[in-house]
């Protein structure tokens, strides 16, 4: 988090303010803001040494090995990073040549390093793979790159690698290269790929140069990738292409990130949250038509280069709905399966945020209409599917953030906002006092350690909650969390992608809206003289 947004928390000022300058920046940089990816990174490093900044990647990655020779968030969230990192770091070292041991041997040491916690990982009966994008094509893509290093190691030119020379890693049980094979199979054979699988094409082989059918798309990319966008140069480019502009562009200062471009997922959640926390601003015209532009038939996508998803459509109907350009959410049923609605056809899983998205862009469009039997329909269904995905202690989870407070806070606000039935008021209660339950003795939330970002979902959690005298404590408690951890150490990535990633703008918003929330209770609180006072009325559970 930025030293600007610590400021504006630390002297309480205008949060409104802060909020139009968020929204401004999106202007400014409208392929969006998100942290750098030590995945993608090492996948420019091996494939595209030729790009400017290939020494500042390298540094990159040896900068932010951990100490137990990992990549990357805890648990099996590493194992992506690293195998990504240690592969990129083998083929420098194999590019040094002999003789050039002054030149390799800083990425040979840091290679070493990553091989033996892979090591230990790998054939590790509890290693749990988390169900990131793409993870059943990646891991099995990488491990075969490192053994192919490990089978040609030069011990003469890394001294560091010479006990790996001839070994081989091993896929984690129950993962195998089944689908690896079928993809590549395809690719070579000029059959057309599903759009989903253009993000991941750096892992496809030789067949994803210039194959048929792919073409970058505006600003220059492939599948929201600088990887996968390199992967289909394969090899450098005239000056001039507007693929290599745009990885020139994304790359000048070394580290690269992804996804990008996430031009419609930026504008459609910073927008909808910012509204949602009552923030006072007016959107630029130029966000009003990107969000209406964007949404074809079957919706809109993340952003150029990706296949249009439910997740993002919803949340971009839901934004244009709160700044006053509705739009008929029909188009969201083409997602609709028996168990609810995948975020795009064939999705492999179930998103329960997607789903909460959903029911906030139904339920907003037929609040105060006479809608369609189908529309009330489809937020009766929606308010049944998040009931019934809660898990016993009143917490959700979901597979597009490793956190569990974006998810509850998400299908929370749902159902208190939308939501029918007797049962909505029950699962918001189970919701906060499961929140209530994980606050720790410093006044934050999260799942590894306390965060800005997971304190921020936790407070918009308590606060769609009619307030009690321990939900206003805990609320204070997070409330001075926020205004004393924003800025004081680098937000942690926690979004789903190839590996988790942050976000930039989103969580800022996040962040924005559940510290003008606390700090309007505050305030209301102080006005009364201590009294605990509820925020404005809230609709739960009305039928």
């Amino acid at each position: 988090m930025s030293s600007e947004l610590a400021a504006v928390l630390a002297d309480a000022v205008d949060i409104d303010a802060a909020a139009r300058d968020l929204i401004s920046s999106l202007g400014e940089r409208p392929w969006g803001q998100v942290g750098p990816s030590v995945y993608e990174t090492a996948r420019l490093v091996s494939l595209a040494p030729w790009l400017a900044g290939h020494a500042e990647r390298v540094a990159f990655l040896l900068h932010s090995q951990r100490a137990d020779g990992g990549w990357g968030p805890p648990d099996g969230y590493a194992l992506v990073p690293t195998l990504s990192a240690t592969e990129a770091l083998l083929a420098v070292v194999r590019a040094g040549g002999s003789g050039a041991a002054p030149v390799v041997a800083g990425p040979a040491a840091a290679a070493a390093g990553g091989l033996r916690a892979l090591a230990g990982w790998l054939p590790a009966a509890d290693l749990l793979l988390p169900d990131t994008p793409g993870v059943d094509v990646i891991v099995p893509s990488l491990v075969a790159a490192i053994n192919d290093h490990l089978a040609e190691a030069d011990a003469t030119a890394a001294p560091a690698l010479a006990s790996w020379r001839g070994v081989r890693l091993d896929l984690p049980a129950g993962l195998t290269d089944e689908r690896l094979v079928r993809v590549r199979h395809a690719l070579a054979t000029g059959r057309e790929l599903p759009a989903k699988l253009l993000h991941f094409l750096e892992v496809l082989g030789p067949g994803a140069r210039r194959a048929a059918g792919i073409r970058p798309v505006l600003p220059g990319t492939v599948g929201a990738s600088p990887a996968a966008t390199v992967a289909w140069l394969g090899g450098p480019p005239a000056a001039g292409d507007p693929a290599r502009a745009h990885l020139e562009n994304v790359a000048r200062g070394g580290p690269v990130p992804c996804p990008l471009p996430i031009t419609v997922f930026e504008q459609a959640w910073v927008v909808s949250e910012l509204t949602r926390a009552g923030a006072r601003f007016v959107a630029p015209t130029a966000i009003l038509e990107s969000l209406t532009a964007a949404l074809g038939p079957v919706g809109t996508p993340t952003g150029p280069g990706l296949p249009a998803d439910a997740d993002t459509t919803a949340v971009a109907l839901y934004a244009l709905g709160t700044l006053g350009r509705p739009a008929d959410p029909r188009g969201l049923w083409t997602y609709e399966t028996a168990d609810g609605f995948c975020t795009w056809p064939g999705e492999d899983g179930f998103s329960i945020t997607t789903n909460a998205h959903v029911l906030d862009a139904f339920g907003h469009h037929v609040r105060g209409t006479r809608a369609a039997p189908r529309y009330v329909a489809t937020v009766d269904r929606l308010t049944a599917v998040l009931r019934e995905h809660q898990q016993p202690d009143g917490q959700w989870r979901d597979r597009w953030h490793a956190s569990p407070y974006y998810a509850t806070a998400s299908c929370a606000r749902a159902l208190r906002d939308h939501g029918r039935g007797t049962s909505v008021a029950e699962a918001v209660a189970k919701a906060v006092d499961w929140v209530l339950d994980t606050q720790r003795p410093d006044g934050s939330w999260g799942r590894w350690d306390g965060t800005v970002e997971e304190s921020a979902y936790a407070l918009l959690t308590l606060l769609a909650a009619h307030p009690t005298a321990r939900i206003d404590a805990a609320v204070r408690r997070g409330y001075a969390y926020l205004r004393s951890a924003v800025g004081r150490r680098p937000d942690p990535p926690l979004w789903y992608g190839k590996e988790l990633y942050h976000p930039v703008a989103v969580v800022r918003a996040a962040v924005l809206a559940a510290f003008r929330l606390a700090r309007h209770r505050q305030d209301r609180a102080t006005a009364e003289g201590g009294a605990i006072l509820p925020i404005p009325p809230q609709r739960v559970g009305k039928p």
